[in-house]
């Protein structure tokens, strides 16, 4: 079972990286934060729809749920589906590496909503640890030559939603519903959330966008980028929530920190990103931060006196 789970972060890990380099790249040609997000999930179903067809239902939706099952399931997809656009628009507004760097404090709530919701609580010393990872957030925040509001605000609310997302799914995963299904009706969930909100966003804007875009990169490119966006969104999150089922709500918002480690750096090459001083500090004491965090998280309690 560990390195079963080790497979699954790694091939997270690999499918975010990719997702994350062409998700941008395709931001700075068709600016339409709303209609990518929609396109992502879109995309998504339709390769679960594909897989249940052909046979491999264990890939997909696996069967068809009951009514509280559903039930279930809705309030975490509806928090997927809000937290995706916000990052997407987060994304598309400041550099990879300030969004990531801000979502390093997804464990701070996964940590609070954990204690809330599952009453799961974290030891004193983990929670200390979280206080580097605010600092440095802070000040690769201030530091950083992209910052906006629009981009720091939409990163910290989808750590929010996707924190409710983590702690939640936690609760609708059984025995009798895999991750991959749990995930493949996110997927339809997600869908119906995010396709009327970006026909009312960027609906009027949007032939316009889609002819200035291929103008510029052409018809085969501007629809392979956002089919095998999607796609790579997809599987990540696939290989993301099967990981979910394996360790708890904190630990894989450690894990979710860690992947944001390789998509900071491979971004800031990728793109030749200039980071300043100051932001490259705070990013590094975010990261110090996420390693005590991880090291306080293995410590056991201690045993309770006899």
């Amino acid at each position: 079972p560990g390195v079963v789970t080790i497979g699954y972060i790694l091939m997270w890990y690999a499918l975010n990286v990719g997702f994350n380099l062409l998700n941008k790249s395709i931001f700075k040609y068709f600016p339409f934060p709303w209609t990518v997000s929609t396109v992502h999930v879109i995309v998504g179903l339709v390769y679960c729809i594909g897989m249940y067809v052909i046979g491999l239902r264990d890939a997909s939706f696996g069967r068809v749920i009951t009514k509280k099952e559903f039930g279930a399931i809705l309030g975490p997809a509806s928090m997927h589906a809000i937290g995706h656009v916000a990052a997407n628009l987060s994304f598309a507004a400041v550099a990879i590496s300030l969004t990531h760097t801000v979502k390093t404090l997804e464990p701070a709530f996964n940590v609070v909503l954990s204690q809330l919701i599952l009453g799961q609580s974290t030891p004193l010393p983990a929670v200390l640890s979280l206080i580097p990872i605010m600092v440095g957030v802070g000040l690769a925040s201030a530091g950083e030559l992209s910052f906006n509001w629009m981009g720091f605000s939409t990163a910290m609310f989808s750590n929010l939603t996707f924190g409710f997302r983590a702690v939640w799914s936690k609760m609708a995963m059984s025995k009798t519903l895999s991750s991959t299904a749990v995930y493949a009706y996110t997927t339809l969930v997600s869908v119906v959330i995010c396709t009327p909100l970006a026909l009312i966003m960027e609906g009027g804007a949007l032939k316009a966008g889609a002819e200035a875009a291929i103008a510029k990169v052409g018809a085969q490119q501007f629809w392979g980028d956002l089919f095998m966006v999607g796609l790579l969104y997809h599987l990540y999150n696939q290989f993301a929530f099967n990981t979910l089922q394996r360790v708890s709500p904190v630990s894989h918002g450690v894990c979710n920190v860690v992947k944001r480690i390789a998509i900071i750096f491979s971004s800031v090459l990728f793109f030749n990103q200039v980071m300043t001083t100051q932001a490259m500090v705070g990013t590094c004491i975010a990261i110090a931060g996420t390693y005590l965090y991880t090291e306080a998280s293995k410590k056991p309690a201690a045993p309770k006196a006899a």
